[in-house]
Parts: structure tokens; sequence; C-alpha cells
């Protein structure tokens, strides 16, 4: 491995075009990752990209690095034997709202519950677009689609709420038109030793064209989400006017309220800490906008602001370096060296 080499976005960009709409949210985070690889500094021979069904997962494709474009779900199991047999290569997992949370469910809950060493990068457009427009796990209660055409009359999963009933130790939440921001959340979730998910908020041009114009629009962003930085106040708007706090005199639960930003109780981030109380808040801030459409959305903004940046950032050890950790112990312990000295030790049967 060449140590001290500056590495470019360039260098982890492959030869191959990219398959994606005109006008998708994808090409921005594929534009993020190189440069935030690059910024990491890891060599292109030691990442690996690994990835389930869907259009995000198209995404190996297009790096310049080892990767497997795998079957629909199962991206975080493949993603997983990966870092566990190899634990010196940085794995980053590309998956979708559908891929990861309706059949990889399963997978997605487990990776992060064993806390393995991937950067798993979930982007959520709240539709499924590779197979042509039906509504999503992520999709709002009442939301249209071909698969739903008189809205669905589901309640929708929340990212960030599964990740922290799963105990995960890192939750980021990004922007695709928020480059600064999400290559801030993927550097440091590489350097977080392990399960680091960032939810890339997507908008679909073709089939759910708007979705997070709520947020995505130029204009209201800075009044309608808030940038969360660790060991800085928690402050948001256009004029940076309005701060977060916590109210005590609603009953035993506090509650997230907007205070001007000169209030002496408004919080500063501590995105380490080991309670997931107050991240929980913070992650969930914002996620009951309903479904109608994309001018509804920006009709009815949230009271409080959603949360963008790396909202947890907790230490635990990872489930890859624990098992190669026990492999060595059993292996330094054990008197059999060969697999033959290891099936002479066992029980054994004549037939």
């Amino acid at each position: 491995m060449e140590e001290n080499k500056k590495y470019t976005n360039a260098d982890f960009k492959s030869d191959q075009y990219v398959r994606w709409c005109p006008g998708c949210g994808d090409h921005a985070i594929l534009a993020v990752l190189h440069k935030a690889m690059a910024e990491v500094g890891v060599a292109p021979h030691m990442t690996a990209v690994i990835s389930g069904i869907g259009c995000s997962s198209r995404l190996p494709y297009y790096m310049n690095t080892y990767g497997f474009h795998t079957i629909h779900g199962r991206g975080g199991a493949i993603a997983t034997g990966v870092k566990t047999a190899h634990p010196e290569l940085s794995v980053w997992q590309m998956t979708g709202d559908g891929d990861c949370l309706a059949i990889g469910g399963n997978h997605f809950i487990h990776e992060i519950r064993r806390n393995v060493d991937l950067n798993i990068c979930l982007f959520n457009n709240r539709i499924y677009g590779l197979t042509k427009g039906q509504y999503s796990p992520t999709s709002p209660k009442g939301f249209v689609s071909k698969s739903s055409p008189f809205g669905t009359v589901e309640r929708p999963f929340i990212p960030a709420e599964l990740v922290f009933g799963a105990r995960g130790t890192f939750f980021a939440r990004t922007l695709d038109v928020d480059m600064p921001t999400t290559v801030d959340c993927m550097v440091q979730g590489h350097q977080h030793k392990g399960a680091s998910v960032i939810e890339c908020l997507v908008n679909c041009v073709i089939f759910n064209n708007g979705t997070h114009n709520w947020i995505a629009d130029r204009e209201m962003r800075a009044e309608r989400s808030i940038v969360l930085k660790h060991g800085e106040k928690m402050i948001f708007g256009k004029e940076k006017d309005k701060g977060l706090a916590l109210d005590y005199s609603q009953g035993l639960i506090p509650q997230l309220i907007v205070v001007p930003a000169d209030d002496s109780r408004v919080l500063t981030h501590d995105a380490t800490m080991q309670d997931p109380t107050l991240h929980r808040m913070l992650a969930m801030m914002g996620q009951d906008i309903p479904a109608s459409s994309p001018n509804s959305l920006i009709a009815s903004s949230p009271q409080l602001p959603i949360a963008l940046g790396v909202i947890r950032n907790v230490e635990e050890e990872s489930y890859d370096m624990a098992v190669n950790l026990q492999i060595k112990e059993v292996r330094e312990k054990s008197k059999a060296k060969t697999f033959d000295q290891l099936t002479a030790t066992l029980e054994q049967w004549e037939i």
C-alpha cells in the first residue's frame, strides 16, 4: 500500500458510462463518494463497494475499486462476509430504501446490531425507481403510486428509528444537493470503527420528483433543516437566529423546542454520548411529513427542522474485529495446527 500517496477523485472513477436518468440525485452522491474516498486516502485496491439491487445499487460499476453487484437485499450479508474475511479492506455498502428496508430488512438490522465495520450509504428516494414507480417502505402514508393508486395505507419505516432500534453506533443524514455535508458524513463514517449508516435523501426525477423539496428547496433549506456538528451550538435559520433547546415543562419527557439563538438553553451537539435518547429525538425531527404532492410538502413545514449531518457517533467494538480476535486466540491455544490434526482431535466414526 502506498501510504503517502495523495489520491484524487479521478483515481476512484471507472470508465463505465453512468446509466442513471439525467437529474437523478444518485449522480451527486456518486460524485461526492469519489471525493470522500480521495480525502480518506485508502487506495482503490484496498477498497470494496458492495450493493444489492436497485438504481443506487448500480454504483459499484462506476467505481475503480473492487466491487460486487449482489442480489436483492443481500448486500449487507455479502459486505459482512467481505469485511470479516478481509478486515484490512475499506468496505462500502450501497443500498436503497427498497433494497435494504424491504427484502433486505433483516440483513440491515443485524449488520447494525453486530456493528460490522461497514460504511452503509442508504439512498432514500421513497420510491421503487428501477421497477418503475411502486411505493417503498419509506413512502409516506397516503402516497399515490403505480402499486397504490388510491394511496398506500401503510405507515412508513423511518430509517433513523430503525438504526436506533438496532442499537446503531453511527447515524448521519444528508441531502443530495448538499455536497459539503455529504462529504463530511462519508469521511466521518469511514473513520468510525463500526456500522456507519448515512441516509442520503435523493430525488427520483422520473417517479417521485420533488419528494424532498420541502428541505431541498434552496430558499427554505436553512429554515427547515439544521446541520449538526459535534461540539457546536444547535443553531439554524437563514439569519442563524434560531436554536434548539429542551423543554421540561410538558411532563416527565422533555421535548425539543425552537428558541432564539441567544437563549442560554440552546444545546451543544455531542455526537459521542452513549445514551441515544437525545440523538434519537434529533433524528426524528421533521419525520411526520404527509404524502400528497411536492407542493403540499413545501406548504406543510414542520415546527422543528430536520437534522442533517452526523447525529450519532459512539465507540463500540466492531463485529469483524471481535471475530478475528477470537480466531487468533483460539488458534494460539489450540494444539492442532493443521486441518488433519484438528480432525484427529474430534469424535470420529467408521462406517
